[in-house]
């Protein structure tokens, strides 16, 4: 059976219902739900790099859920509606994309890139946004390591940028020994947070120099590590152990063999 968003529009309503809705979605507010809704976007992207089809469906409409679900809200509060939202985003993607729904031309990516962020730029003047900073309009409320890509590629559009990855390697590596400067002279937890912060700024500046995205490198590696970890405690208990009970040196040992036998 084909169902349709407009059903699913009145499930929400149904839910949010004071009198014979839910009690647990009734209760809800924007900031309750802002929680779930950035956890399905995560779930959305677990799921593709999976590469399982039938979880991604399940997990877009569970993100999907969460769209309906602040509409509901806003419409409650007089303030606007799921087609108000379905209406702002045509429009906002027919006005940012001329070279495809008007007679613009660019001659490159990256003037097509820096005329988006014209058109951004004009959108926030619209609102009346005072702030010509090519940095402006990116997101406090984005992952750490998104927004510092955002900053990076802002400042990359006006030519403050490296020129390839080599001298991008080349600060790590100076930043790393000004870390380790830190921890020889018994630097406080401030300025060992700062200068472990300028480390990880770079590398996602690495990262984008290489087009690789910092979330799904950073996803593989704590996947990576998840499953290497789990094959050490499967063989200790194979040999009726707890993990715990192994000196680090043994740790260490089955971490190897556990890495070898993925090969």
């Amino acid at each position: 059976m084909t169902r349709h968003v407009d059903e699913l529009l009145a499930i929400m309503a149904r839910l949010r219902d004071p009198d014979d809705g839910c009690p647990w979605d009734v209760r809800q507010s924007f900031a309750t739900i802002a929680p779930y809704t950035i956890e399905e976007a995560y779930e959305v992207a677990d799921a593709i790099d999976r590469g399982d089809m039938h979880d991604l469906r399940d997990e877009l409409g569970d993100l999907l859920l969460q769209v309906v679900f602040h509409a509901r809200m806003a419409e409650e509060a007089g303030a606007f509606a799921f087609a108000d939202v379905v209406a702002a985003i045509c429009d906002k993607m027919e006005r940012r994309h001329p070279h495809v729904f008007g007679d613009v031309t660019h001659a490159s990516d990256t003037a097509r890139s820096r005329d988006w962020d014209r058109l951004k730029a004009e959108e926030r003047a619209a609102k009346g946004v005072d702030d010509a900073s090519a940095l402006a309009g990116i997101s406090r409320g984005l992952p750490e390591w998104q927004r510092a890509v955002k900053l990076q590629k802002r400042a990359a559009n006006v030519g403050f940028d490296w020129p390839d990855h080599r001298p991008v390697l080349d600060k790590i590596a100076e930043e790393l020994e000004e870390v380790r400067h830190e921890f020889d002279n018994g630097a406080d937890e401030e300025r060992l947070a700062d200068e472990i912060g300028d480390v990880l700024f770079v590398a996602a500046n690495l990262a984008r120099h290489a087009k690789v995205d910092v979330s799904r490198a950073l996803r593989g590696a704590n996947a990576k590590f998840e499953r290497r970890f789990r094959g050490m405690e499967a063989i200790a208990a194979s040999e009726g152990r707890e993990l715990s009970s192994y000196s680090l040196r043994e740790q260490e040992a089955l971490w190897v063999r556990v890495k070898r036998d993925e090969v």
